[in-house]
């Protein structure tokens, strides 16, 4: 089953964080603000893969002097997903 999942970040550029997640797999990312070539860049990086995966990676990547960056958020949003939705 496919769900649809809203994000809002706290802490980076991105004002939130759109999922499509079917299952465990990370079927699609859209960033709404934040840096265009960086979160294109990233989206590709994680588009199919499974999102403890991405969760692995990507937690706690700062960006310049923040405690969190849109790769972090994206985790963050991930754990989320996980903890609610999938009762894991």
């Amino acid at each position: 089953m496919k769900h649809l999942y809203r994000y809002i970040t706290k802490g980076v550029c991105a004002k939130s964080i759109l999922l499509n997640i079917e299952g465990d797999i990370l079927l699609d990312v859209v960033f709404e603000g934040g840096c265009d070539g960086s979160l294109i860049a990233l989206k590709h990086f994680v588009e199919g893969r499974q999102i403890d995966q991405i969760i692995n990676e990507l937690e706690y990547i700062p960006c310049r002097n923040k405690k969190t960056s849109c790769p972090d958020q994206l985790a963050k949003a991930l754990k989320v997903y996980k903890e609610y939705v999938l009762k894991k």
